[in-house]
């Protein structure tokens, strides 16, 4: 998938009008429409950059279709916080263990 059309998914899942990305972009609608359409094939760093923070990804995602900024990734702290509790001997069945539980709890209070 080229970027372009990475753009207009991503910016479709958003339900963002290629208007409303231009606008909160800081980039020309027509340059947004180009890059879409696959006319405009190398858009600047700094133009993926811009677009990138609208729609909530990183330029990486844009450019290869992998994700660093979604909701699957995990900040530093939460990996140390995993790995601490792996070298401390809590098993995987333990840790689902404490989450189903504080599921639990947040639906019974």
């Amino acid at each position: 998938m080229e970027i372009g059309q990475r753009i207009r998914e991503l910016r479709g899942k958003k339900g963002m009008s290629l208007t409303e990305l231009a606008t909160r972009a800081g980039v020309a609608k027509s340059y947004i429409s180009s890059v879409e359409r696959g006319i405009q094939l190398n858009p600047s760093i700094q133009f993926l950059t811009k677009v990138s923070n609208v729609l909530n990804v990183n330029v990486e995602t844009l450019i290869n279709g992998t994700s660093d900024k979604d909701e699957s990734q995990l900040d530093a702290e939460w990996v140390e916080l995993a790995k601490e509790a792996a070298h401390s001997g809590v098993s995987k069945e333990q840790f689902k263990q404490f989450l189903e539980f504080q599921k639990w709890q947040r639906t019974n209070q």
